[in-house]
């Protein structure tokens, strides 16, 4: 099934005394489509003379032919290292610029789907290593410490952290299998740590364990995180752990 979203923003440019009032605002849309998903998802962008989207390296399927891309270290260069060494991201973002109308298709590296989310000012999003794809060119990426809980979930002890510089902007992720959305709501949520993609900044969690230490060891489950507050939650379907774990057999071993 082909999905089809149009998504509208509006980047306001903030008034300074120096400024002129014919320059109060400027707007413009984006346009993204998926299709194959959820296990196969692509997505098409269409861009408009100017428009500019960051990209992960490597997630380009095709483009237009009057696309063009500039690649350029994440943040500056030591903000890129962090989040190559500990956020598992790349070092490296590519840009693609239009010159007129131009389309660019990009897919995740793994089988899986790919979601947007709307960030206005003041608003967070965080992901986990590997989860993003792509953004506007107004969102800024940078690493989150989880603190001590984070040696112990299982995954990276550090999240992506996406925010917007000014005005409103859209940030891609992507997914292993199907995206799913949970609504935090007061209610206490727990989630598997090898499941979790992403959730908004009104979310807290804490790492725990499903049951007693015989659950843990003889009813196959592994950490969870348990979530709080009022936000989104964001999980997949499908964990590369376990696929791992049970790929670990088949794998040849060294003889002697």
């Amino acid at each position: 099934m082909r999905r089809k979203w149009i998504i509208f923003w509006w980047n306001c440019l903030l008034l300074s005394p120096h400024e002129s009032k014919n320059d109060y605002f400027c707007g413009y849309f984006m346009q993204h489509e998926f299709e194959f998903g959820p296990a196969f998802t692509l997505m098409t962008v269409n861009l408009s003379n100017g428009e500019q989207l960051k990209v992960e390296p490597g997630a380009m399927v095709a483009q237009s032919s009057n696309v063009d891309m500039k690649s350029g270290m994440s943040g500056g260069f030591f903000k890129g290292l962090m989040k190559s060494v500990v956020g598992g991201e790349s070092f490296i973002l590519n840009t693609y610029t239009s010159n007129g109308d131009g389309w660019v298709s990009l897919a995740p590296g793994a089988p899986g789907d790919i979601s947007s989310f709307e960030l206005g000012p003041g608003q967070t999003l965080f992901m986990q290593g590997g989860a993003f794809i792509a953004s506007t060119a107004n969102v800024e990426t940078d690493t989150k410490f989880q603190g001590a809980k984070g040696f112990f979930t299982g995954e990276s002890v550090f999240f992506l952290r996406a925010s917007v510089t000014e005005g409103t902007g859209t940030v891609f992720y992507t997914s292993y299998g199907a995206l799913k959305e949970l609504e935090i709501n007061g209610q206490e949520v727990v989630v598997d740590t090898g499941h979790v993609v992403a959730f908004t900044d009104g979310v807290s969690y804490t790492v725990g364990k499903v049951g007693g230490l015989g659950s843990a060891l003889l009813g196959g489950e592994g950490l969870v995180m348990k979530f709080n507050g009022q936000g989104k939650v964001y999980i997949q379907t499908r964990d590369f752990g376990a696929l791992a774990a049970k790929l670990i057999p088949f794998m040849p071993t060294r003889s002697n």
